[in-house]
């Protein structure tokens, strides 16, 4: 009978959050109304990030911290990617590059850093010069070496935008918790990942990471954005949820390690196969520590 009960909470709960999800477009009267939740709606809805529960180091019997590589041309993590063309699109949908961009302008994101250590603190003046590159023509050249005001229609400025961004790099930890018996894994941070601005329009420029955010810090930011769900629109997955449930498509490129924490490319050179394998290889590293537990 307990059982039953328990089953029939959890059904109405999802239920209820279902309904929630559809941003009440089957009720408005207007499409002023969409998105918008009555007061009921919200003092019913609970809608905040998971927490993380408290770990000791104690309880901790194996780790290993990962760096990850995210396609965005890869068809899994196009969720991270689209929309990059936001003029005849609603507001509530964005790209997790613009959302990050957005926070970072208005102060909700304070801590970025300079790379994925977290050690050098960065601010929006900081990146802006890895974002924006102003350059100027030969005719404004000219034109300045005549003694004359250089016009506007000489300066070329492009700037990173959502549509540049390549990749994301993430960085982990992979743990295996002895009081739950299992491991798991906590993402630490991320970094989006674009062509160098100075050569952006150049044949093969190099990928750079712009800037990493510390992920704990931007949870209640990326909760509150919503990624596309192909399978059901109406019940958008939040990025916070996307990033730590792994739905995405990854593979590692560096591992913690004695020699500087170095790059799978850095010994593994000029063999793309060969290093996919190797990223492979430790992947089932980790994974196999956690069937190794249960093996007499």
């Amino acid at each position: 009978m307990k059982l039953r009960s328990f089953l029939l909470t959890v059904a109405t709960a999802f239920t209820a959050t279902t309904l929630f999800a559809q941003a009440n477009i089957l009720n408005a009267k207007t499409p002023d109304e969409i998105g918008v939740r009555t007061a009921s709606q919200k003092a019913v809805d609970n809608d905040k990030p998971l927490e993380y529960g408290y770990v000791d180091d104690r309880d901790i019997l194996f780790s290993k911290m990962v760096w990850e590589k995210i396609s965005l041309d890869e068809r899994a993590n196009f969720p991270l990617y689209y929309p990059i063309d936001t003029n005849n699109i609603g507001k509530d949908r964005r790209s997790l590059y613009d959302v990050l961009m957005k926070n970072i302008k208005n102060g909700t994101i304070e801590n970025i850093y300079d790379d994925s250590y977290f050690t050098t603190k960065r601010t929006l003046k900081d990146i802006e010069a890895a974002l924006t590159m102003v350059d100027t023509t030969e005719l404004g050249i000219e034109q300045i070496n005549a003694g004359e005001e250089l016009s506007a229609e000489y300066i070329n400025r492009r700037t990173i935008t959502a549509a540049d961004i390549k990749e994301y790099h993430i960085k982990g930890l992979w743990y295996f918790d002895k009081r739950q018996a299992e491991m798991k894994y906590r993402l630490l941070g991320i970094a989006p990942v674009a062509p160098d601005v100075n050569f952006i329009d150049t044949d093969s420029p190099d990928l750079v990471p712009l800037f990493w955010v510390w992920f704990p810090d931007a949870r209640e930011v990326l909760h509150e954005a919503k990624s596309f769900n192909n399978s059901n629109s109406s019940m958008p997955f939040s990025f916070d949820h996307l990033l730590n449930a792994r739905r995405f498509q990854g593979y590692i490129f560096r591992e913690e390690n004695v020699q500087n924490d170095r790059a799978v490319t850095e010994y593994v050179s000029q063999n793309a196969l060969m290093q996919l394998l190797e990223s492979e290889r430790i992947k089932n590293k980790i994974r196999d520590f956690e069937l190794d537990m249960w093996t007499y």
